[in-house]
């Protein structure tokens, strides 16, 4: 008898979940036809939906029969309803496209049917920031926009300098990041001077960064993650816009590609050799050039086709001392080229997938010729891998990939006592699989794990736990926790200034690992009002810094003559392990004439290298205890979207934070080749690492814009500057004799940096 109920019940339970459908299909900007990520779509009185992903795709499944209300949302864009239909084990497609929302006034419109902020809270991964295109060109444009710097002033990451856009994010350091570009990882995206970087903001569509916890489909790194998505290209008509200011030139545009898709390009260039550098002392010979090209193909309704590649170079010029008879310095140029195709195919509307092949290089030439130092390292990368995501209920789905890469990292370094020949050419394996599971609307739990076969002249072999919740504690209150382990097969040790070092996890050096574990807290104080807490704590074990010392510690492989040559890495690098801790607030206004965000973090970072400080922990140079940002942009006219009346916005960015530290000699001493030897050289001991610490930094930015549109085109003319209060925040420090009393020399960053310019959009 029970056998008969249990078959009975399971034939009924058949036909009842037989009967649903589902409801898919892509979110458009009618305008020009670029995906939209991110777009909230469900079905009214149902309380079932869905976000549209990287590629603008949604499903709903398990639909009953019958007649529905399909709404979509998206910040900045009218609301989308529609009727649809739904018959028994019917897979309907629609497609959406949405239309811009032209928002006149201070007032927020909140209707029944809105998504209030707290759901895209809610929604949002913990540690993660998303920017569509239009957030990005709302944030202040000072010196010029840039989206690495536009980052930094966001709680958690900081630069190191004015004159490097690296981030270092919770404690990591710039190598801990992993930086992908339509899908394709960057191995050096950072411009000299901190006011530019790879990523070009025209042609940018979307922008993810996770500062830690992220799930098990990214891996490599430490610390962070930035994904970013390039435009598409408008699929309606062709649209352009061009900008110059007194540091650049560039240009973007876009135009349909018949009916079947689109395509999209960029080029820039600055001239700080023949501009600034010219009256400015500080300011050293630099210049770089970069663009990209991508091409979008809707092959069919199950198929499309994405086509990108990036190239770029860098020059830098830098000398010292200009007024000195004999001049010291150095000349370092590098440079990043990728390209990536992407198949996305639909196999059901519960089974979407994305399959890449990814070809990535980075290459860099450092000269120091008064010590002849001659420096060259190299990083090329092919991948193919793969990323699906299925749908089995509303409640629960899942998301799993591979990755296959394939690496030559080459490290050539000649100096007068010797040669360092490195090359490496390993293998990297992944795996990986989470599930995601929604039992009720106020809890989300997310699971998974990723396997690492990492095939160098030794092999490397882990599984890597993910672990994220989220919940709702009040309608306006959201709580969120994250822990995972992380590992790291490929490190770039920073140096001075430039000529960074790419290496890979060897038999001299392990993989590094770390573990993460976050708290986060939520609350919309008003439907435009966001406010956010995060504490984390994170160790590393695993890490390693530059051996200055190394010529004394390794023995060569062979000879040249009587030169020694080094081709392996060991004694180059000292290991280590470090932890980082700290508590982080925001505040965010996305909406109405004045927006911004106010941002404050406390953090605390240690690290213990071999050989280093007895071992001692000590605080690294990016190591900042306090760190406050203020970045606002308000609009004057009071007509935020109303540009065929002329409109003016000021934005200003204000950062305060500790200062870095240093080590300070403790003595000094003169000694010459040969007692009675006139030509003597002071050399100095230091105290302990890193003990004492720069006055704090303090810098004001503050931009002006007025934007005009006519009929076919719109005029923005710009006027920016850098440090408006000229404060000279310190670089480093020199030490010199004068007369046998010891002199400190201080050197500043980044002097006041006035521009202008004017945009041109058609």
């Amino acid at each position: 008898m029970d056998k008969k109920i249990f078959f009975i019940l399971t034939f009924f339970c058949s036909i009842v979940f037989a009967r649903n459908g589902s409801v898919s299909g892509f979110v458009h900007d009618a305008a020009n036809g670029e995906a939209i990520i991110g777009a909230n779509v469900y079905i009214k009185d149902l309380n079932i939906g869905s976000s549209t992903n990287h590629s603008g795709y949604y499903v709903i499944p398990e639909v009953p029969p019958g007649e529905h209300i399909l709404i979509t949302e998206y910040l900045g864009y009218k609301t989308d309803r529609r009727t649809v239909r739904l018959h028994e084990n019917e897979e309907l497609k629609q497609i959406i496209l949405l239309n811009e929302e032209i928002l006149q006034a201070e007032t927020i419109v909140v209707t029944a049917d809105s998504l209030p902020t707290i759901e895209k809270l809610y929604r949002k991964p913990i540690s993660e920031i998303s920017l569509n295109s239009k957030q990005i060109k709302r944030i202040p444009q000072v010196a010029e926009a840039d989206l690495l710097r536009s980052l930094q002033t966001l709680p958690g990451v900081l630069p190191v300098s004015d004159f490097s856009s690296a981030l270092y994010i919770r404690g990591g350091t710039s190598d801990q990041n992993l930086y992908l570009l339509d899908g394709t990882d960057v191995y050096n995206p950072e411009h000299a001077f901190g006011l530019f970087s790879t990523f070009n903001t025209d042609a940018i569509k979307q922008v993810n960064l996770s500062k830690g916890g992220f799930g098990a489909e990214y891996g490599g790194r430490l610390s962070s993650i930035l994904d970013i998505t390039n435009l598409d290209g408008n699929r309606e008509e062709f649209e352009g816009t061009a900008s110059i200011s007194l540091l650049s030139a560039k240009t973007t545009l876009q135009m349909p590609i018949g009916t079947i898709g689109s395509v999209s390009g960029s080029i820039r260039r600055t001239y700080f050799d023949v501009t600034i550098a010219e009256y400015i002392d500080d300011i050293p010979d630099y210049y770089f050039w970069d663009g990209n090209l991508k091409a979008f193909l809707d092959l069919d309704a199950n198929n499309k086709l994405t086509i990108s590649g990036y190239g770029g170079r860098d020059v830098l010029d830098v000398i010292f001392n200009n007024d000195a008879t004999e001049q010291l310095g150095f000349t370092y140029d590098w440079g990043n080229s990728t390209g990536s195709i992407r198949w996305t195919h639909i196999f059901s509307p519960q089974l979407f997938s994305n399959f890449w092949f990814t070809a990535s290089r980075f290459s860099s030439v450092f000269n120091l010729d008064e010590f002849d130092v001659h420096e060259e390292n190299d990083v090329t990368d092919l991948t193919f891998k793969g990323d699906l995501e299925y749908h089995i209920t509303n409640e629960l789905s899942s998301r799993f990939g591979f990755e296959l890469k394939s690496l030559q990292v080459d490290f050539k370094q000649r100096f007068p006592n010797g040669n360092v020949n490195v090359e490496n050419n390993p293998e990297h394996y992944v795996g990986y699989l989470q599930g995601i599971w929604q039992p009720n609307s106020r809890w989300e739990v997310n699971a998974g794990v990723r396997f690492n076969y990492f095939n160098s002249d030794k092999d490397f072999q882990n599984l890597a736990p993910r672990f994220a919740a989220k919940y709702r504690l009040t309608e306006k209150i959201n709580l969120k926790f994250a822990a995972g382990r992380y590992y790291q097969f490929l490190h770039r040790i920073p140096r001075f200034i430039a000529a960074d070092i790419w290496t890979v996890s060897n038999r001299f050096q392990r993989s590094s690992a770390s573990n993460h574990i976050i708290f986060g807290f939520q609350q919309e104080l008003l439907e435009d009002l966001e406010f956010e807490v995060e504490t984390y704590y994170k160790d590393y074990s695993n890490i390693f810094a530059f051996n200055q010392n190394f010529i004394t510690e390794i023995y060569p492989e062979y000879y040249v003559g009587d030169k020694p040559v080094y081709t392996s890495t060991d004694g180059l690098f000292n290991r280590g392990n470090g932890e980082s801790w700290g508590v982080e607030f925001l505040l965010r206004k996305d909406l109405g004439r004045l927006t911004g965000w106010v941002g404050y973090s406390f953090s605390n970072t240690r690290f213990a290298f071999d050989t280093i400080n007895n071992n001692e922990r000590f605080a690294p140079r990016h190591d900042r205890a306090h760190a406050f940002n203020l970045v606002a942009s308000y609009d004057l006219s009071g007509r935020q979207e109303d540009p065929y009346h002329g409109t003016w916005h000021v934005g200003a960015n204000f950062v305060y934070t500790s200062g870095q530290p240093y080590t300070e000699p403790g003595s000094a001493y003169l000694s010459s080749v040969a007692p009675g030897d006139p030509l003597r050289e002071e050399y100095y001991a230091p105290t302990v690492i890193n003990n004492i610490r720069f006055p704090a930094y303090a810098r004001l930015d503050v931009s002006i814009t007025y934007k005009k549109r006519f009929r076919h085109l719109s005029l923005e003319p710009y006027l920016q500057i850098f440090n408006i209060g000229n404060r000279k925040n310190i670089w480093f420090l020199n030490y010199d004799f004068e007369n046998g009393i010891p002199k400190i020399d201080e050197q500043y960053m980044l002097p006041i940096l006035p521009t202008l310019g004017i945009t041109v959009r058609f």
